[in-house]
């Protein structure tokens, strides 16, 4: 291991670029694995464009918690240096403009996320901010003088700090008076909105830029620091429509926000020109397509004035767009046909030709670009999670984080194969087939169908920890991108409209039937399962076919009507499906709950207590129905769990519980 030569204190681990040898021959995957695998996020390039900072989540399955921490890598290449190493999660990276500091946000010293400063020249992080509410994002002014901040307005119902260990208080009533009253993570919401702030770094003062009853963020600084360009939702009701606008306003006191765009749909993650004199963003489609419709890179004048859409031709959904360093070209993430791409056009004239200046199978999470056009970018493939890597002289990625290189060296992996499926109306579908990393050739393998969540959104050819895992247990794991995903234009997006269950299904069948006509599926021994939209439509499959012997639906939704006022997609809903009251007849044809009579495949099903996007109790509907039923059922509840299931030890409970659900009605006898 090399001696670290970087100018910080805070050099406290390093990682060899090289990953150790790893003693035994390698392995397959367990379910305690999952704790083993590092997420990393968020590259940061320095303004001199020699190091990239990124965050590496890991959990800890004894301690049953995860921690965010802050590296650094050369960008040339060379031995990754651990920054921050508390019990607190760390996130949010962001250089000074002089490369001197490191700011980033954790709740490392209390109950609130503030900003805490780290000085490369040596010394510990110090805290910063003192709010009495949290900040979720930073933005420094050139100068390297002020921060950009997005700031929560102070619960005035939330304890006092000698009321935080009496158990004995009786907490408030909650007052409820908004449209949108809830949401996953965030629980019953009240008019305590997040706003725009520039702080002082020198005296400590706060200017609060934005208030109302409106939500803020996504603050960037003008190049000449005089202003910031921010997202807001500010029509009269912002609960009732998805009307985000990019906004300007001046960095002083008592400046009044200007929207810079004012279409009817959803705008968002503003960047400034070079010159200042324009600002790209993400265009979203029209408001009728609602989640079904393309996302576009956009350019305006920051002085306001007629939009130019420039890949709107290109009918794909783009991210993240970015000016060049001269100005000339905007980068963005491209999602296609079950990857993601980092890409780039013209920013002078719309639908030019987009050079895909990172392609291949994978995908890429997000980018950052240096001074001189460096980049440095998150990318998954089939066999690593996401890393950093940077994009080298010759055009190949030069990979600069190893976080999860060791484990993986001692892991018998599957390859991830490609092949198109023929839908019943002659639709072509991708579809993903992954085998068990030992199967032998020839040899028919119990098959399981794994559905992706959304509906809008994709399966990739980039790292899938589920797949990786079910094939370790000895399944093939069959998946596809039916209709309804992303990545493949609005109208295959847009195709199933309020007919969830019809198309999608035809879709996924295919692409079983796909892997039966390959002889890798046996016919006899099929399961199927999913999250979210992959539980819901896991539903609609076991109500239209008894081809599948076990069935697993995680936080999923039957029973439509249920969901209206309980959970938080309220908008969605009456722009799909109308008012539940007055459109009886095309909620109940879209909901599977109706045909819960035709289930005859035993069905697990799991959900986490507090999960607010799709609410415990549409399960808890579906398990009741099943046992009334007779259908061999079990119901898993994670305690204190949103939607996403967070805590390690319910991660791996859940792993251990896919398998041995498959491994009961697919391999018994077998």
């Amino acid at each position: 291991m090399r001696t670290c030569r970087l100018p910080l204190l805070g050099c406290l681990l390093v990682a060899s670029t090289l990953p150790a040898l790893a003693a035994e021959a390698p392995r397959s995957l367990k379910p305690e694995d999952v704790a083993a695998l590092k997420s990393v996020s968020d590259s940061q390039i320095s303004p001199d464009g020699s190091w990239v900072a990124y965050t590496v989540q890991s959990m800890d399955l004894k301690k049953d918690k995860s921690d965010a921490d802050i590296w650094m890598s050369p960008l040339a290449g060379g031995e990754a240096v651990r920054v921050t190493t508390s019990k607190k999660s760390e996130n949010t990276p962001r250089w000074s403009p002089d490369g001197k500091y490191l700011a980033f946000l954790s709740d490392r010293d209390g109950d609130d996320t503030e900003v805490y400063l780290l000085d490369r020249r040596g010394g510990e992080a110090w805290q910063a901010t003192e709010y009495k509410a949290s900040v979720s994002d930073l933005a420094w002014s050139p100068d390297g003088k002020r921060l950009a901040l997005i700031v929560a307005d102070v619960d005035p119902d939330a304890p006092k700090a000698d009321e935080k260990d009496d158990d004995e208080k009786t907490p408030k009533p909650i007052v409820i008076d908004r449209r949108q009253f809830k949401r996953d993570g965030e629980g019953y919401l009240r008019e305590i909105r997040e706003h725009l702030y520039v702080f002082d770094l020198a005296t400590k003062k706060t200017i609060k830029l934005t208030e109302g009853k409106y939500d803020d963020g996504e603050p960037v600084w003008s190049p000449d620091g005089t202003r910031i360009a921010f997202t807001s939702n500010r029509t009269a009701d912002p609960d009732s429509n998805q009307n985000s606008d990019i906004f300007v306003v001046e960095a002083k006191e008592g400046a009044t926000p200007r929207a810079v765009t004012t279409s009817p749909g959803t705008d968002a993650s503003p960047a400034w020109s070079p010159d200042g004199k324009e600002i790209v963003y993400v265009a979203g489609g029209p408001v009728s397509d609602m989640w079904y419709g393309i996302a576009s890179a956009a350019i305006v004048p920051a002085a306001g004035g007629a939009p130019r859409d420039l890949t709107r031709g290109l009918d794909r959904n783009i991210a993240s767009p970015k000016f060049s360093p001269d100005g000339q070209q905007i980068y963005f993430l491209l999602e296609d046909g079950g990857n993601q791409h980092l890409a780039r056009t013209s920013a002078k004239t719309p639908d030019q030709p987009v050079d895909r200046v990172v392609a291949g199978e994978r995908e890429i999470d997000s980018f950052d670009l240096g001074p001189k056009g460096e980049i440095a970018l998150v990318e998954a493939q089939w066999d690593h999670p996401g890393e950093v890597s940077a994009l080298g002289a010759t055009g190949d990625l030069v990979r600069l984080s190893h976080a999860n290189d060791e484990f993986l060296h001692g892991i018998k992996l599957s390859k991830l194969e490609r092949f198109k499926a023929t839908s019943a109306d002659g639709t072509k579908i991708d579809a993903f087939l992954t085998r068990p990393p030992d199967a032998p050739k020839g040899t028919k393998l119990p098959t399981i169908l794994r559905i992706h969540g959304g509906p809008t959104a994709q399966y990739t050819t980039g790292w899938n920890l589920e797949w990786q895992m079910l094939a370790a247990g000895g399944y093939a794991v069959v998946a596809a991108n039916p209709r309804g995903s992303t990545g493949y234009g609005r109208d295959f997006c847009y195709a199933i409209w309020a007919d969830w269950g019809n198309k999608d299904f035809q879709d996924v069948m295919s692409a079983v039937d796909g892997a039966i006509a390959m002889k890798v599926a046996d016919p006899d021994r099929l399961g199927v399962g999913g999250w979210s939209y992959g539980g819901i439509l896991t539903d609609y499959v076991i109500t239209k076919t008894t081809r599948f012997k076990a069935a697993i639906s995680g936080a999923s939704e039957a029973n439509y009507f249920a969901n209206y006022g309980t959970d938080h997609y309220q908008y969605e809903w009456e722009t799909e499906l109308g008012l539940p009251w007055r459109n009886v007849e095309r909620w109940t044809q879209m909901s599977p709950w109706f045909q819960v009579d035709k289930v005859k495949t035993p069905t697990l099903l799991l959900g986490g207590q507090d999960d607010v996007n799709v609410p415990l109790l549409n399960s808890e509907q579906l398990y009741q129905a099943l046992k009334r039923l007779g259908i061999e059922t079990e119901l898993i509840i994670y305690p204190g769990q949103n939607h996403g299931i967070r805590k390690p030890s319910y991660l791996k409970d859940r792993f251990e519980r896919y398998l041995a659900w498959y491994d009961k009605y697919l391999k018994a006898g077998k």
